[in-house]
């Protein structure tokens, strides 16, 4: 499916059991159609509680295009997912229908008219009872689909995985960015200000005030080396006081991760997290109370190799995974 003609049907008292992913040990992982994780599409199924959209969009990009391919090519990358999670012990496409929506195809030529596009997407999608998991897609569209996700849940925990902070209040006169969601966000009050991370940020900024503004917006900050020093447990367990009980939003821009372990972005900074170190901290979130996410800055051009897809196609894996469990006891009695 593509635009914005995404089918949202409304959830009937009772219904079947979810429609898995076609079973990966019975066909070949390079055949067929490639959604994401080789779940249904939308249109295959009566609900979906999960629901992947992609959005193939950079048009608000500052350094290297190509993120608009970033969506499928997760998509290729999550064929060899299978059914059982063990990290996290739960088949997560059978506790909860997820479905691939397709992607929302937003103008490339007007970047407020594409913002809107996406955000009228989402909340055809959120009306249906879907959580979310968008796959980028350049980091602008993480302020239309927080837009969305807002006047669902009121204003949201936000949990931000980037090597930069993306609260700069303007580039070249333009205040709709890549590099501006958040900043953006807040000002629009959509973000629970009291419950707001950046992880793995690092290398040069522009100024100290980059930081003494970004503080004043209510953002604490783990750095890519503060994750090496204290460790994953100790940087789960901070986040978790911070985020509490509260809605919660993780958006990851995939070049939190060091070069070597994804080469495929934009913007790419050394000194990152592995793509283990990301895994870990998104697997102990497993208890807060994800409501939606995304994965942006994919840029298979520079990978030819695709381990900058994989790496986002399994933290999407886990993402999902995270909702699955806490949506499937209110449907199925599952026990997460």
């Amino acid at each position: 499916m593509e635009g914005t003609d995404l089918i949202v049907t409304v959830h009937p008292t009772s219904v079947a059991p979810p429609l898995p992913p076609t079973e990966t040990d019975r066909t070949l992982h390079f055949a067929g159609p490639a959604t994401f994780g080789r779940v249904p599409r939308l249109d295959q199924v009566e609900k979906a509680d999960i629901a992947v959209v992609g959005v193939p969009f950079d048009s608000g990009v500052t350094y290297r295009p190509g993120a608009r391919f970033g969506g499928n090519a997760i998509r290729e990358a999550s064929r060899t997912l299978r059914p059982y999670n063990p990290a996290q012990d739960v088949y997560p496409f059978h506790y909860s229908q997820v479905a691939d929506a397709g992607d929302i195809s937003a103008n490339p030529f007007d970047l407020n008219d594409a913002m809107e596009t996406i955000e009228a997407g989402a909340d055809e999608l959120l009306s249906g009872g879907a959580r979310l998991m968008t796959l980028g897609g350049d980091h602008t569209i993480a302020l239309p689909m927080l837009r969305a996700v807002a006047r669902k849940h009121g204003p949201v925990a936000v949990l931000h995985f980037d090597a930069h902070l993306d609260t700069w209040d303007n580039y070249f006169g333009q205040q709709y960015t890549h590099g501006m969601p958040f900043r953006r966000a807040v000002e629009e009050g959509i973000l629970d200000t009291s419950a707001l991370s950046h992880v793995g940020t690092r290398g040069p900024i522009y100024g100290k005030q980059d930081l003494d503004d970004d503080a004043k917006l209510g953002f604490g900050i783990v750095t890519s080396a503060d994750v090496m020093r204290r460790g994953v447990d100790e940087v789960i367990e901070q986040l978790k006081e911070r985020i509490g009980k509260r809605p919660l939003y993780i958006s990851i821009d995939i070049d939190v991760l060091d070069p070597a372990h994804a080469p495929g972005t934009g913007t790419p900074e050394a000194g990152g997290l592995t793509s283990r170190e990301l895994l870990e901290i998104v697997r102990g979130l497993a208890d807060c109370r994800l409501v939606s996410a995304d994965i942006v800055e994919v840029a298979p051009a520079y990978d030819h190799a695709d381990i900058t897809s994989v790496a986002a196609s399994h933290a999407a894996y886990e993402l999902i995974t995270i909702m699955s469990k806490q949506m499937a006891p209110a449907r199925w009695g599952g026990t997460g």
